[in-house]
């Protein structure tokens, strides 16, 4: 199992307070979102980790050297040079050569979380699988769960049809690589570079792929896209993240 990470935005809503910076570079207590994902991935056991950068790229690769010594060896790069241009698809889309053939959590690189959610979530057994909380918040992608399977998933589903809240981090089995590439690749080349990956897995739903999901189980996370979800992360997710950390 690997990891990817996808750093390569440029995190415009979060400038006001955060600068010039990658939104994985924002500070939780002492340590950076990037560093609590990788810790946390490294806790689940998954430790070939990919972060694909973008916007001040260098900055990113300096901090993961600077933090993690020895072990970033296993921490690779890859770039989307077309971040500025692209969404979260293509950038996804780009990393395909280093995950093929292998099974793979996805992460955006602006969430955090308590490291039990990921655990879960890799022992989940469905080719594709989400992690939702069902509780709602604003502003993020929403799911709609039918006989326990995610049958739709978009930022415009209503809290009224809302069965969840995607956090950002999918995990997808070894099995279903080559059917989602060839999907995702299918996407690439009707340009529709400036989605978000889920449309892929939309569509393999549609055409009857099961998509399951775990939950956060009251756990801890954030997804951290502008000032008023720092605000939020730092009053009720944070305090919450390090008391976890001595448990």
């Amino acid at each position: 199992m690997k990891a990817v990470i996808l750093a390569a935005g440029q995190g415009t809503r979060i400038r006001a307070v955060h600068g010039e910076r990658p939104k994985c570079l924002i500070k939780v207590d002492d340590e950076t979102i990037l560093d609590h994902q990788i810790d946390g991935l490294s806790k689940a056991g998954i430790n070939e980790i990919a972060i694909v950068v973008g916007y001040e790229k260098q900055q990113i690769i300096r901090h993961v050297q600077t933090r993690f010594g020895r072990r970033a060896s296993r921490i690779h790069f890859i770039e989307n040079p077309a971040f500025a241009l692209t969404n979260n698809i293509y950038s996804l889309w780009i990393a395909r050569d280093w995950l093929k053939g292998d099974g793979f959590a996805c992460l955006n690189a602006d969430v955090i979380f308590d490291p039990k959610i990921l655990n879960s979530a890799l022992r989940a057994g469905s080719p594709i699988s989400m992690i939702v909380d069902p509780e709602w918040r604003d502003e993020t992608m929403k799911v709609i769960i039918d006989n326990g399977e995610i049958v739709q998933m978009s930022k415009k589903i209503s809290q009224s049809e809302f069965s969840g809240t995607y956090i950002g981090i999918t995990v997808f089995d070894q099995l279903i690589n080559p059917r989602f590439f060839a999907k995702m690749q299918d996407l690439i080349d009707a340009g529709r570079v400036n989605e978000f990956f889920n449309v892929a897995v939309q569509e393999l739903v549609d055409e009857g792929l099961r998509v399951g999901f775990t939950t956060t189980g009251g756990a801890a996370w954030a997804e951290i896209d502008d000032p008023l979800d720092l605000t939020f992360a730092q009053q009720n997710v944070f305090p919450q993240l390090a008391l976890a950390a001595t448990e």
